[in-house]
C-alpha cells in the first residue's frame, strides 16, 4: 500500500520515526507532519496566511500548520497519488474516550476520512517513560490489513496500544469511554501588569465502564475504536 503518515506529536517523535520504519518495510510510506508539536490542537485547520512546508528527505515533508493542515496539503497536492490509507501517530499517551475532542492525532485521522480515505489514529496508552513506540510500530505493522478492514465511509479508527512488552496484544472493538477533566488555572502577574495563564496538575476521572476503550487497555488489549465523522440519524457524532 501507498501510505501517508502525520502526528500530532511532530515530525522528530520517535512514534512516527518508529512507525515509518516499521511499514515500510512492505508498504510505501510518505510522512507530512508538523514541524513541532501540536498535541492538543483538536480539528484546527490553517484559513490565514500560508502554510511552509519543508522537504526533509525523500518521501519526507515538515508543515508548520496543524495535524488537519498536514493531511489537506498532502491529498491537494504535496503527494502524487491519493494514498491508500492515512496513519496519525503513534501518539505519546492515550487518546481514549472524550479525549478525541481535543486530540490532534484524531483530527488528522478525521480529516482524512473526510475524504473517504482509510484513517487510522494510534496511541500509546502509557502516561510516563519508557514508552515502547518501537513494538507499538511493529503490532501496527503485523496487523495493519486486520485494523483496516473495520474501516468504512463516515468514520475513522482510533487505536489504544498498551505500552506493555510484546506485539501478541488481543484487539478488542471497544466503544468510547466518558472521561471528566478537572483543570486548575495556575495565574502569573507579571510586574508590568500582564497575567499569564497556565493549565497545571489537572485529573482525569474516566468511567471503568466493561466494553470501553479505557477498560480494555487496562485489560492489556489493544482497543479499536470506530468513530463517526458525520451525524448519525438520532444526531449524535464524536
Amino acid at each position: 500500500m501507498r501510505l501517508l503518515l502525520t502526528n500530532d506529536d511532530g515530525y522528530d517523535c520517535e512514534g512516527i520515526q518508529y512507525l515509518a520504519e516499521e511499514l515500510e518495510k512492505d508498504h510505501e510510506v510518505w510522512v507530512m507532519a508538523p514541524d513541532s508539536e501540536r498535541s492538543g490542537t483538536s480539528h484546527a485547520i490553517t484559513l490565514k496566511g500560508a502554510s511552509k512546508l519543508r522537504k526533509i528527505a525523500e518521501r519526507r515533508f515538515t508543515c508548520s500548520g496543524m495535524p488537519a493542515d498536514c493531511v489537506i496539503l498532502s491529498i491537494l497536492g504535496i503527494l502524487p497519488f491519493r494514498p491508500d490509507a492515512v496513519i496519525s501517530g503513534i501518539n505519546r499517551g492515550p487518546n481514549l474516550g472524550t479525549d478525541l475532542v481535543y486530540s490532534g492525532t484524531a483530527a488528522a485521522a478525521r480529516q482524512a476520512a473526510l475524504y473517504d480515505i482509510p484513517a487510522l489514529a494510534v496511541s500509546l496508552a502509557g502516561l510516563e517513560a519508557p514508552f515502547l513506540f518501537r513494538e507499538a510500530s511493529r503490532f501496527v505493522a503485523l496487523n495493519l490489513s486486520k485494523l483496516l478492514n473495520h474501516w468504512k465511509q463516515g468514520i475513522f479508527l482510533n487505536l489504544n496500544i498498551p505500552n506493555s512488552s510484546g506485539t501478541e496484544h488481543r484487539i478488542e472493538m471497544a466503544k468510547l469511554a466518558i472521561r471528566s477533566y478537572s483543570d486548575n488555572l495556575k495565574r502569573f502577574t507579571a510586574p508590568d501588569g500582564s497575567v499569564f495563564c497556565f493549565l497545571a496538575d489537572g485529573k482525569i476521572e474516566t468511567l471503568h465502564e466493561e466494553g470501553t476503550d479505557h477498560w480494555f487497555v487496562d485489560q492489556g488489549c489493544a482497543a479499536l475504536s470506530k468513530v463517526l465523522i458525520r451525524p448519525c440519524c438520532d444526531g449524535g457524532m464524536l
